[in-house]
């Protein structure tokens, strides 16, 4: 067996099972009873070992206080949760129906491409690696002309959109550092790793809020205590966002297009005769 020929296939797999697993998310924050803002007002550290020193608990008791859309009452709810988050960070939850119990959904407002994009690419990823081992050149190209074309055109897209909403500069500033580790030491790897995001200070209508950034890096100098860092606010959907419409994403979704729109031409005249 080939083995070089199987690895074509793991980029489409990939971008499959991510863009496959961010879709099933969507479908269950759009299908939820409700969804509001939230402000974490407690977050502590739950850890339960046995005799012999091994975790059967390890989560964050997060405590969070939010608007029902169905009564405007104010109420507070714990939730069990993975990740840790500062307290007056402001998060997204949702309740399913038939279900009293709210959920903390991490914002998804930051990627550029839309899972159900994201998932078609993966698709034609592994359509393509498919035809490229099948020795089916055209058809592989003409795949190939599809993502390019398609990646370009969700870059493009991106950047309309973060346009249109009229983002407005929020000056923070890093009060701390949140380290999560996301390996430990093997004799193959030597040494643990670890994830460093920027836990960011802000002032928004006259209150001050905390917001751990999805924004990270494996470098612990990257993010430094004390330094300014600027978010987005968009006034009229009322979120925070970390990044806004970048130029450097306008002109590479350009780039992708075209070349996308060049390898379909060129693959047209090959296959229809002069």
């Amino acid at each position: 067996m080939d083995f070089s020929k199987l690895l074509l296939y793991i980029p489409g797999v990939i971008f499959f099972l991510v863009g496959s697993g961010r879709v099933r998310e969507w479908l269950r924050i759009h299908r939820a009873e409700f969804g509001a803002l939230a402000d974490v007002v407690e977050c502590t550290h739950v850890v339960k070992k046995d005799k012999k020193e091994r975790d059967i608990y390890d989560y964050y008791n997060v405590v969070v206080e939010y608007t029902n859309p169905g009564n405007h009452h104010r109420e507070r709810q714990a939730v069990k949760s993975p990740t840790e988050y500062a307290v007056s960070q402001q998060v997204r939850v949702l309740r399913e129906k038939n279900s009293t119990q709210v959920q903390v959904i991490e914002n998804r407002d930051e990627f550029i491409f839309n899972p159900w994009a994201m998932m078609i690419g993966g698709a034609l990823l592994i359509l393509l690696a498919l035809e490229q081992n099948r020795g089916n050149e055209v058809r592989a190209m003409a795949y190939l002309a599809a993502v390019l074309a398609g990646a370009g055109l969700c870059l493009i897209w991106n950047y309309v959109s973060l346009k249109r909403r009229n983002l407005q500069p929020l000056e923070g500033e890093i009060v701390s550092v949140y380290t999560r580790q996301i390996s430990k030491g093997t004799k193959i790897l030597k040494g643990d790793k670890f994830t460093y995001y920027p836990v960011v200070r802000y002032m928004l209508d006259g209150r001050e809020n905390r917001r751990r950034c999805a924004i990270n890096s494996g470098n612990e100098k990257s993010f430094k205590i004390g330094e300014s860092m600027t978010l987005y606010y968009d006034p009229k959907d009322k979120v925070v966002l970390e990044k806004h419409a970048h130029p450097g994403v306008l002109i590479t979704g350009i780039a992708l297009a075209v070349l996308g729109v060049l390898s379909g031409l060129s693959i047209l005249s090959v296959v229809i005769p002069h």
